[in-house]
């Protein structure tokens, strides 16, 4: 069999699904997406960062100059306590953006419209049942009843991967990080436009906000929330309920965050954050992991959709220039590993500064917090913004 008549399964069309199958038939496969959803989400969630080095894969899959234009440049992160008081920020002194904030909607709808006009399939309403393998074959079953066969099969399907429980069994569930998230869009606040994020760290829970140049706001927020909560169980709750909630957590924040919670009139975007460290193996026979579906990160570094992006390129890659996918599995897990559990560390790190609420800490948070601040714009992030791979590298050995 040649290697254009191999055949790529790829399980999820978010981000890492259009990327990894557009790399492979670079590669010389003919890559088939099935995504569970019915259709397109390009009007659905809320916001994500696309970080500097997510932006060179995506100039790499030609669609950077799109989310450039779309997007809210980032170059640095101001942080304010909950009275007010400026406790310093974070900017890189090299000058370059930290990266882009765009609606996940909108980057799906990029990269889904780029591996179509790569003339790779795309079929919604398909949700994996299970998996049959034989051999260095795979086949995947889906509960509409119909299946697809293939050399390999990628999946690209999010945190609670029905792909990573078929073929891993035991491994480890994904991490409750114990922080709800919620945000929206709002319109109307006196904001002005600058490439920076806001932080307040408030008297009850943890807000911040960008505005585009057109004066739109996407604002976000953090709030501690017991057990283990599932989306579901989440966006159950009246939006009633949670504008309560919220006007409650935000009245009497400085300006202008309850100006911000006011003019909201679009849904309120509810979930709980969940991460993954890490995981045994990311791969079975012909069968791989990439993206949230092997390691999980929490949005607090805004890392989740680049390093998505950077497996997307990798793997393919390793596929190319190995003589069979289990080899190329292999050497793919070996040469990311180390990166993506470090990241996803340092996101849960993040994430737990978030967490202060007595008056103790919340003193000791705002007193030291501006010498942290100060030693990490002094310290090179280059570890997390400046990875590079190349597709026309060979892979190294």
């Amino acid at each position: 069999m040649t290697m254009e008549n191999r055949k790529a399964i790829i399980i999820g069309c978010g981000i890492a699904g259009p990327a990894v199958a557009i790399f492979l038939k670079r590669a010389g496969y003919e890559p088939h997406i099935y995504e569970a959803q019915p259709g397109h989400d390009d009007y659905t969630g809320l916001f994500l960062n696309v970080a500097r080095n997510g932006l060179r894969i995506l100039r790499e899959l030609g669609v950077e100059g799109r989310i450039r234009e779309e997007g809210i440049e980032l170059r640095a992160m101001n942080f304010h306590s909950g009275s007010g008081k400026w406790l310093g920020k974070i900017e890189d002194p090299s000058g370059e953006p930290q990266g882009f904030t765009v609606k996940r909607g909108f980057l799906h709808k990029v990269l889904r419209e780029a591996a179509q006009q790569e003339g790779i399939p795309i079929e919604f309403g398909k949700r994996l049942a299970n998996l049959h393998i034989a051999g260095d074959r795979v086949t995947a079953l889906f509960d509409d009843g119909t299946s697809a066969e293939g050399d390999l099969l990628v999946g690209c399907d999010g945190i609670h991967s029905r792909t990573r429980r078929l073929i891993l069994p035991g491994a480890p569930e994904p991490d409750y990080t114990g922080l709800i998230s919620f945000g929206g869009f709002a319109r109307g606040v006196d904001i002005p436009h600058e490439p920076a994020q806001h932080m307040v760290f408030g008297k009850k829970a943890f807000f911040g906000y960008l505005v585009k140049r057109d004066g739109e706001i996407y604002w976000f927020g953090n709030l501690d929330y017991p057990g283990r909560p599932s989306r579901k169980e989440l966006q159950s709750i009246p939006q009633a309920e949670w504008r309560r909630v919220l006007d409650d957590l935000y009245r009497n924040e400085i300006h202008p965050v309850p100006d911000i919670i006011r003019a909201t009139k679009s849904e309120i975007g509810v979930y709980p954050i969940y991460d993954l460290m890490s995981v045994p193996s990311w791969y079975k026979g012909p069968v791989v992991l990439i993206g949230d579906a092997i390691h999980a990160t929490s949005p607090n570094a805004g890392q989740g959709a680049s390093l998505a992006l950077e497996d997307a390129l990798v793997l393919a890659r390793c596929i190319r220039d190995n003589r069979s996918p289990e080899a190329a599995f292999r050497q793919f897990e070996l040469l990311r590993r180390e990166r993506v559990e470090k990241v996803v560390k340092y996101s849960r790190t993040i994430g737990q500064r978030k967490h202060a609420t007595n008056p103790v800490q919340v003193f000791f948070r705002d007193l030291m917090l501006p010498f942290f601040l100060k030693q990490a714009s002094r310290q090179s992030n280059a570890w997390l913004y400046d990875y590079r791979v190349d597709w026309h590298d060979k892979v190294p050995v």
